[in-house]
């Protein structure tokens, strides 16, 4: 299995997230796309956080029909920092071979990421551009080290037969739409849009 790992807050899940992850899965020829939905976000303030069931079911709403599986795993497994969790799922899935995306807000302060090395040798990297943030990302500290290990995206197919570290940069159609603006016109969006928090659901039957 081909597996893109995509993680967020998903405060709340919308079409740009489904967007780029349709068109992530098409340039990397993906089985899937995991959605890990962050119990916390280290790097993020706790005020105007939705609980994570609402997140979560935001996220499976916007999923469906599509090969994009959304999860807790990171709630279940008790890892906060992505590092770890992508640690955990080596150790989990021997078989599955896996893909980091982000966009290119991410990689712009990715250097703040707990041990970012280390999850630059764990799995390849694939960033996605995002209108605003594409100067500052070519331009950010962890770039000056990541940039040797680029990898043309006309190979990004190929991406299961790279060594680590490895970066390629994927740019689609621009998708303006913001969490950020969802919740400034909504701050109760998990409470006024029919949001059902349900026990939260496995990824997979272990």
């Amino acid at each position: 299995m081909r597996i893109g790992l995509l993680g967020g807050s998903f405060n709340p899940a919308h079409a740009g997230h489904r967007g780029i992850s349709l068109a992530a899965i098409d340039a990397l020829g993906l089985d899937e796309m995991w959605w890990l939905v962050s119990p916390g976000n280290p790097l993020k303030p706790a005020a105007g956080m939705a609980p994570l069931a609402a997140r979560l079911a935001s996220a499976r709403r916007m999923a469906r029909a599509a090969r994009i599986r959304p999860s807790d795993l990171e709630a279940r497994l008790g890892t906060r920092y992505t590092v770890d969790t992508l640690a955990a799922l080596v150790r989990r899935y021997p078989r599955h071979r896996f893909i980091w995306v982000m966009g290119a807000d991410n990689l712009q302060q990715f250097d703040r990421w707990r041990a970012w090395r280390q999850i630059a040798r764990t799995v390849p990297i694939a960033v996605i551009a995002r209108p605003g943030y594409d100067g500052a990302a070519r331009a950010a500290p962890a770039m000056g080290w990541l940039r040797r290990f680029q990898r043309p995206a006309r190979q990004a197919k190929t991406w299961t037969m790279w060594s680590v570290p490895a970066l390629v940069l994927l740019r689609f159609r621009p998708d303006p739409t913001s969490a950020t603006q969802i919740r400034a016109a909504d701050p109760g969006w998990h409470l006024r849009r029919g949001v059902t928090i349900s026990p939260l659901r496995s990824l997979t039957q272990e």
